[in-house]
């Protein structure tokens, strides 16, 4: 078993004399982390020389708390360290049980995303890219209606850049101890488990807190982090920083200001001190009628989908979309077909091999006056028929509320 470990140094244990690391205040702390970074991290004793080396080459101030701990002290001018600190020690879970052990990281394996070789560009994609492989720390909110690439822009681009990135599904639920990390049951042992905050920010990894929108305001103590700083974890008292290469990357379907139209039900208004810490927002529209032909293409082609009437039914969803769009945004109609829809069309087409179907099972999450009006508007598409003036019956049969009250004066 690899993992990270913090080994508190109890009684009866083999660094049980002197100060217990936990005990140390931030300078203290500071001061033996520097000593494992000059001599080694297996470093356990340490001479009064060596001592002298750290504090010349770093500029601290000599550690007289350390010397003058009597218990510390092995012989003339040799000192216990006062914790030990073990990275990436291969070691059996009977010995885990035998120590006081916070296991500090759960991920022993490489987290760059895999490359999705269908993926087509578009939009804000290469800003996205931009501010990735800079591996500056440049916090970014994307902003975008459902299903149009929001997160898959974030998680190619990371694929492309080799960059390490730890994703975050946000609720209204995720709390303090979901994002830093908490006390956790592992083999019979109460131990410390990061959370996936902790992981990317050691790791120097992209952090992609998805659907931030339906946070509470418990994600305020991600406050320092987004400011580029460290953050204190008080349950451990140990202080973490940001390796070199970590940002915080966020994605909604709102700006933050909830959703006045209840079309995203569960978003919330965000603390606008919290939305500050973001220096740049992008809106991720739809893409092209060219770009998402070619993203249907590409599913088709990898689903072995090549006959010409393939290719036809590929421009008929972009068409049907395209005019459903517009409608939504004129206010004609209540729902949307986004391109990850689109995608799940086609992918459904493959399985029950009937056009018709797939786009049925695929609307019917819609009420029945919605999906009833969009599978019209398909068959009118697919015959050829001029549907570039269609009007949604949906919402032409509802009687204006003006007229209603003229007709129906109350007295």
């Amino acid at each position: 078993m690899i993992a990270y470990m913090y080994i508190m140094r109890k009684k009866n244990n083999i660094n049980e004399k002197g100060l217990n690391i936990m005990d140390l205040n931030d300078k203290q702390k500071n001061f033996v982390e520097l000593c494992y970074k000059e001599f080694g991290d297996d470093l356990t004793e340490i001479t009064r020389k060596q001592l002298v080396k750290v504090e010349k080459k770093y500029k601290v101030a000599f550690p007289q708390w350390l010397v003058a701990d009597k218990d510390l002290k092995v012989s003339k001018g040799v000192y216990s360290m006062p914790g030990t600190v073990v990275k990436n020690v291969e070691t059996k879970t009977e010995d885990i049980k035998s120590q006081a052990a916070y296991v500090v990281s759960s991920l022993t394996d490489n987290v760059v995303p895999n490359k999705d070789k269908d993926f087509v560009s578009f939009g804000n994609y290469s800003d996205v890219k931009n501010v990735i492989t800079s591996k500056k720390f440049y916090p970014m909110f994307i902003t975008g209606l459902s299903g149009n690439g929001k997160t898959l822009a974030v998680t190619q681009a990371c694929a492309v850049a080799k960059r390490e990135m730890i994703r975050v599904n946000i609720t209204i639920e995720t709390d303090e101890d979901d994002l830093l990390g908490g006390y956790r049951l592992q083999d019979g042992q109460t131990v410390w488990q990061n959370g996936p905050v902790i992981e990317a920010m050691e790791r120097g990894a992209i952090l992609l807190l998805d659907e931030i929108d339906l946070a509470s305001n418990k994600v305020m103590c991600l406050q320092p982090i987004l400011e580029g700083n460290g953050v204190f974890i008080k349950k451990i008292n140990k202080f973490v920083k940001p390796a070199p290469g970590f940002n915080v990357i966020a994605t909604a379907n709102t700006k933050g200001q909830g959703s006045d139209d209840g079309k995203f039900i569960g978003t919330n208004i965000l603390n606008e001190a919290f939305l500050e810490r973001f220096p740049i927002t992008v809106e991720q529209a739809y893409p092209t009628n060219k770009i998402e032909t070619k993203i249907l293409n590409n599913v088709m082609s990898e689903k072995g989908l090549t006959k010409k009437d393939d290719e036809k039914f590929a421009n008929n969803l972009i068409t049907w979309a395209d005019i459903i769009r517009k409608t939504f945004y004129e206010g004609g109609v209540d729902e949307i077909i986004s391109t990850r829809r689109l995608v799940h069309i086609v992918e459904a087409y493959t399985i029950f091999k009937n056009k018709m179907k797939a786009i049925e099972m695929c609307t019917n999450r819609f009420d029945v006056d919605t999906k009833t009006s969009f599978m019209d508007l398909y068959s009118k598409v697919d015959g050829g028929e001029d549907v570039t003036t269609w009007n949604s019956p949906v919402l032409e049969d509802e009687p204006d509320s003006d007229d209603s009250e003229e007709d129906n004066p109350s007295y």
